[in-house]
């Protein structure tokens, strides 16, 4: 089997240690995570981990089902790239002097879909929002100017028709109420 790029979902109660609880299984099934990002959810004390790896299908199956079984997860998924929407965010801070040195800076943000998140005396910092594919490019496009710094966000993603979590959540409480002994 080959392997590919994946985008994990894990949906979750807030708990102390669960990252690490989470990071664990990948370590264990020797799985590299390339991007992780945490936030909440749509859902109030629901907690949402986007984990992109590079693995095979079987592989990535098998580490959703163990993260599935961990107490405080509500459902893990996992997506292949067109079953998805993502973005990240990516931050360039270039010298001032870089437009002098060429940059027709107005032109150049419009071209490349960014903005100027602020501008000082000695630099200025540009945001760029897209597919890691596009704040790559950009990054290419500004080296000749002398990065500063940059980073690039964790991906984020909306899944593209599915059911809502809150109907995963409604299910996972009917079961529990159906298994649960009546006092």
């Amino acid at each position: 089997m080959e392997s590919k790029q994946y985008t994990i979902a894990v949906f979750t109660e807030n708990h102390i240690g669960l990252l690490n609880k989470i990071t664990i299984v990948f370590t264990r099934r020797k799985i590299n995570i390339e991007s992780l990002t945490v936030s909440e959810s749509q859902v109030e004390g629901i907690h949402s981990f986007t984990i992109v790896i590079n693995a095979t299908e079987e592989k990535v199956q098998k580490t959703v089902a163990q993260i599935g079984k961990l107490v405080e997860v509500i459902k893990a998924f996992y997506y292949e790239e067109e079953q998805i929407h993502a973005q990240e965010i990516a931050l360039y801070k270039m010298p001032a002097d870089a437009i002098q040195r060429g940059i027709d800076m107005g032109r150049f943000i419009r071209e490349n879909n960014a903005r100027i998140l602020d501008m000082t005396p000695e630099y200025f910092v540009i945001e760029k929002t897209g597919t890691k594919v596009e704040t790559q490019l950009l990054l290419e496009k500004l080296k000749p100017y002398n990065v500063l710094e940059f980073i690039r966000s964790g991906r984020v993603i909306i899944t593209k028709p599915m059911k809502p979590l809150v109907q995963y959540m409604k299910e996972k409480h009917d079961a529990y109420d159906y298994v649960r002994p009546n006092n």
